[in-house]
């Protein structure tokens, strides 16, 4: 029994080492090569706030929890007291999400949003972790064609969303968790300049 015991223990350190690990690479290429994408959708985001527009945000899964979660630290605040701003994610009304589904399927239900609630000079930040969620490439399209300006976080190729957005921070891994912990560290930088900016 402590044989087996201690068995499951190394391979559950080896575990949370490699993961770890995964994660840290991951945030490093933040560092190395995506600083200046990260640096431009942030300043598009507060110019966006500053001019009046607001920012709307869409996903899946995950990628819903992402969006919900950055929408919150834009309206209430992040570490500074400073004035509301308009953000509104798109995946938390459910009377929304469930009728636009049942009416229009759920490749429309973010895009459909979008025709409703963007105008020109808003920004939508589109989060897919494969960057081929149809209902999120879908709002993208919506959204530019509404002359929205539209970022993008993906991982994997972060095609076909990352050829739709002006701009797209596309996470190099394959591994889902890895991306989503890298795109969130991304809104919170976000946050963190209109703290700074947007005020």
């Amino acid at each position: 029994m402590e044989k087996h015991s201690l068995i499951n223990e190394k391979a559950t350190s080896a575990l949370l080492e490699s993961s770890l690990r995964e994660h840290l690479e991951a945030i490093q290429s933040l560092l190395d090569s995506k600083l200046p994408e990260i640096e431009q959708a942030g300043l598009l985001i507060c110019e966006t706030l500053r001019a009046g527009n607001k920012v709307l945000l869409c996903g899946n899964g995950g990628s819903a929890a992402d969006a919900q979660h950055i929408a919150a630290e834009l309206v209430g605040r992040y570490e500074q007291e400073r004035r509301s701003f308009p953000a509104i994610s798109l995946t938390t009304d459910t009377s929304a999400l469930t009728a636009l589904s049942n009416d229009y399927g759920y490749e429309e239900v973010f895009a459909r949003q979008v025709r409703g609630l963007a105008v020109a000079g808003d920004v939508l930040i589109a989060i897919s972790t494969s960057g081929r969620s149809p209902n999120v490439i879908k709002a993208a399209e919506k959204a530019k064609a509404l002359g929205c300006k539209v970022i993008g976080l993906s991982g994997c190729s972060g095609e076909p969303l990352a050829s739709l957005c002006d701009m797209a921070i596309v996470v190099p891994s394959e591994r889902t968790s890895r991306v989503q912990e890298a795109h969130i560290t991304i809104g919170h930088l976000w946050c963190e300049m209109v703290d700074l900016l947007a005020v």
